[in-house]
């Protein structure tokens, strides 16, 4: 066999073979392919083995269904207070539906970035300069609803806007930098103030506390002194009975009856060597030379006592003790 024979039928092996693969489609995943036929859409071919009519059908875009970051550039916008402010920041969003993806917009990357930037523009015109700082989440979520109603027909879903950077003119910056600076030094006399102030209330807690037990503890001293006063005065007059008692017993007997006798001359001539120190005239009685008489005198008042204590053992006592005395 002639081997230009077998060429023919080999070159026709290859084109079927080619065009056959031409017609196999393998779609990774997260991705899908956007198919059209004479030029129209056709149909979309999703993850995994699928089969197209070669020279026919055509691949006429390949859409991503995967989470996307586009970084925001840069960009003025005007706060409501008429502050000028630069910002940038990031955009996550996804494609939901590859047909209106690839026939809703012509570049839908570059139609979301424009989006989001007019969207923070006009945000920012809404709010005032503190609060573009203070409410930052809000503003974000206010951007990612404003570009998702605008986004729809495109198939594009935005997942959040994060802002990553403000910046306010320097003139701004510096005035902010000096009302934090006032701020702070207000805060630290504040707390200073307040340290000041806690620090008098505990000195004069503390005062009041040490009068509370100086005051009681004067009390208590003052009540002891005067329980040993007390307790003092009862034991010298408990003596002073003691020893009365012990006195009058004696005083019953006739031993005691001359000691008395012999401690009221005793007493009446010492009176008298007083007086005559004291004074040049000396005024005595008509017998008042006479100790014996003073002592009777003494002597007449104790039996005195005695009569008119007849129960007394020591009446009888006392008049033999006379009767002896004058003998």
């Amino acid at each position: 066999m002639d081997p230009t024979q077998l060429i023919v039928p080999g070159v026709l092996l290859l084109l079927i073979i080619g065009v056959l693969r031409s017609g196999i489609k393998f779609v990774p995943q997260n991705r899908a392919y956007i198919i059209e036929r004479f030029g129209k859409y056709h149909s979309t071919k999703e993850a995994g083995l699928n089969f197209i009519l070669p020279f026919i059908d055509r691949v006429a875009a390949n859409r991503s269904l995967k989470e996307q970051a586009v970084d925001i550039p840069s960009q003025g916008g005007i706060t409501k207070d008429n502050i000028s402010l630069t910002v940038d920041g990031v955009l996550y969003f996804r494609v939901l539906d590859p047909y209106k993806a690839t026939y809703g917009v012509d570049d839908y990357i570059f139609a979301v970035t424009q989006l989001a930037q007019t969207t923070m523009r006009s945000e920012l015109g809404k709010m005032e300069l503190d609060k573009t700082f203070e409410e930052r989440d809000h503003l974000n979520a206010n951007i990612v609803r404003s570009i998702n109603e605008a986004s729809g027909p495109w198939g594009i879903q935005v997942m959040r806007y994060e802002i990553k950077d403000i910046v306010p003119p320097s003139s701004v910056m510096n005035a902010m930098e000096a009302q934090m600076k006032a701020e702070r030094v207000k805060r630290a006399q504040i707390l200073e103030s307040e340290g000041d102030r806690q620090s008098a209330i505990n000195v004069a807690e503390g005062q009041k506390q040490a009068v509370v037990l100086a005051a009681e503890a004067d009390k208590a001293e003052q009540i002891l002194r005067a329980e040993g006063e007390a307790k003092a005065i009862i034991a010298v007059a408990e003596a002073q009975a003691e020893a009365l008692r012990k006195v009058g017993e004696a005083a019953n007997t006739v031993e005691g009856q001359k000691a008395i006798q012999l401690d009221l001359a005793t007493k009446a001539i010492e009176a008298k060597q007083a007086i005559a120190r004291e004074s040049s005239v000396v005024l005595l009685p008509e017998n008042g030379t006479d100790a014996a008489s003073l002592v009777a005198q003494g002597m007449a008042i104790i039996n005195e006592m005695n009569r008119r204590n007849p129960n007394s053992t020591g009446s009888q006592s006392g008049q033999g003790g006379n009767g002896s005395g004058m003998a």
